[in-house]
């Protein structure tokens, strides 16, 4: 059976399947690739740091790189979420209002739960600020305040440490104080991507919201795996992260297995080369040529997983610096049809 539709607040999430926000992937390129393919009821931005906005005049440089990630925002289909990071209640509720006023995101999301230590550890910011759900529910409030009526959402983990697992308390404050869904992904802090995610931790956090949907995550990289967390878990919503970097078709695929649907098989080598191609412009076209290129270095080798050659073709994409460089191995990784 489908599982059902679900909303955020007053937006409508169909199919319940969210693309999660990933820092230096999920920019406007690679959004435009998730929607060639479809089956994506959310898409979110970036991880935006709250802090560059508020530090624009004092800081240029950082703001300049932090103002590129707003790239295309404004132009783009909706629904769209915003996920954004800090740890001061203030910050985050003025980038927030900005976010929502001018820029007219559908969704704000908090994140709590980014587990790299330049935002947990150096900043007290993301899954540090797990350790005081009053922190979080602090932060919530006054965002939830500064953004109505665009819906505000809350991203987490398990707790800090798998000694210190918190996440029915900071759920439950998360939904006192007025998010209108929260995020799980099913591992701790500290064990960043180790290990597996535990679905049935995710599981038992929903007996203890009152209204809001729970949306899992971790560890989803196959059809079958979407599927079976719907018929296995309470959740209302999955998010897929890292698979998607290297399969944006999944979406599409996940939707119709859900409806029961027949699958569509991955597509033909040629179209995964344009898709790469088509990425490539994207980013070009933003950033130019150079840039472009560099940036395209840690995405590329994504498209190439699977197929023959990948692990010379991530090494050698490393050291492209020109498109014309950066063309000829992508037409090598690929092979010519006859």
């Amino acid at each position: 059976m489908m599982p059902a539709p679900f909303f955020i607040g007053s937006v409508r999430v169909d199919p319940p399947i969210l693309s999660a926000p990933m820092a230096g992937f999920t920019n406007y390129a690679f959004r435009e690739v998730l929607r060639k393919f479809g089956g994506a009821g959310l898409i979110a931005t970036e991880m935006l740091s709250a802090r560059s906005f508020a530090c624009k005049e004092a800081n240029p440089p950082p703001y300049e790189e932090a103002l590129a990630r707003l790239w295309g925002i404004r132009e783009e289909p909706r629904p769209l979420a915003a996920q954004i990071w800090d740890n001061q209640p203030e910050t985050l509720a003025h980038f927030g209002e900005v976010l929502v006023r001018e820029y007219r995101v559908s969704v704000i999301d908090l994140n709590f739960g980014c587990p790299a230590p330049a935002i947990a550890k150096n900043s007290s910011s993301g899954s540090w600020l797990l350790k005081s759900p009053e922190k979080v529910a602090d932060i919530i409030t006054q965002v939830v305040k500064a953004c109505s009526p665009a819906p505000v959402t809350a991203k987490i983990r398990l707790g800090w440490t798998r000694d210190t697992i918190n996440a029915v308390d900071v759920a439950q404050a998360a939904e006192d104080a007025g998010a209108a869904a929260i995020t799980v992904h099913g591992r701790t802090a500290q064990e960043m991507y180790r290990g597996t995610a535990d679905w049935e931790a995710i599981a038992k956090i929903k007996r203890h919201l009152k209204r809001i949907p729970l949306i899992g995550n971790g560890d989803i990289r196959t059809v079958e795996q979407a599927v079976t967390a719907f018929s296995r878990y309470p959740v209302d919503g999955i998010m897929l992260g890292r698979v998607a970097l290297e399969k944006p078709w999944i979406f599409r695929q996940i939707s119709q297995a859900l409806a029961g649907e027949t699958v569509s098989p991955d597509p033909a080598l040629t179209e995964q080369k344009e898709t790469l191609l088509e990425h490539y412009r994207l980013m070009c076209g933003q950033f130019g040529e150079e840039k472009g290129t560099i940036l395209m270095r840690k995405t590329a080798p994504c498209y190439a997983k699977g197929i023959k050659g990948a692990r010379s073709f991530r090494t050698a994409i490393c050291q492209a610096a020109t498109a014309w460089e950066f063309l000829e191995l992508v037409d090598r990784l690929f092979p010519t049809e006859e």
